[in-house]
This record gives C-alpha cells, sequence and structure tokens, in this order.
C-alpha cells in the first residue's frame, strides 16, 4: 500500500516538474513556441521579439529571431540583468589558465 502510493506522488512530481517546456502541440509549423511559459514571459527583458521564440536545441536555452536592416538572425533571449533564459540547465565549462 505505502509503495503504491510512494510510486503516485512520485510520477505526479515527475508530471508536473514537465510543464514548462514545450510540447509539440504548443510548437508553430516554422519551429517557434506558440504560447511562452508564464516565467519566460515574466523573467524576458523588454524591446525582444517574444512572437517568434523558439529553443536552441545545442544549449536549451530561447531565442528569439530579430530581424535588423540588413538580415534576420536568432539572439538569445535575455533577463533584464542580460543572462540567457533557458529550459534546462546549461553544460558547465571549467576554463583554466
Amino acid at each position: 500500500m505505502k509503495s503504491s502510493i510512494w510510486v503516485m506522488v512520485t510520477a505526479g512530481a515527475l508530471l508536473a516538474g514537465c510543464t514548462d517546456m514545450p510540447t509539440q502541440t504548443n510548437i508553430t509549423e516554422s519551429g517557434f513556441i506558440r504560447e511562452l511559459p508564464e516565467g519566460v514571459l515574466t523573467l524576458a527583458a523588454t524591446n525582444q521579439n517574444l512572437n517568434a521564440v523558439r529553443i536552441d536545441q545545442a544549449t536549451g536555452c530561447y531565442e528569439y529571431e530579430y530581424r535588423g536592416p540588413v538580415e534576420t538572425t536568432f539572439l538569445p533571449l535575455r533577463s533584464d540583468a542580460g543572462n540567457p533564459i533557458c529550459s534546462r540547465a546549461q553544460d558547465v565549462v571549467a576554463v583554466t589558465g
């Protein structure tokens, strides 16, 4: 009895932790996220295109489409402090001098 309750609680906690990740149904045909998670909207600095955001598969960080006068490119979605907003922790690389 105790083990089945533990399994249900653990499964519920694991599923609840996945709610911030965009699902396939939340992705447009062009690869942009239809509806950003509330946490991302709260963190994102102004003057960024929140209508064209995707997750960089290599880093796990959000990036937005920037349409400049010469070219269109993707830039990291950043907070007011200038930090990138990521959907998973980035790998830390030790640099020695």
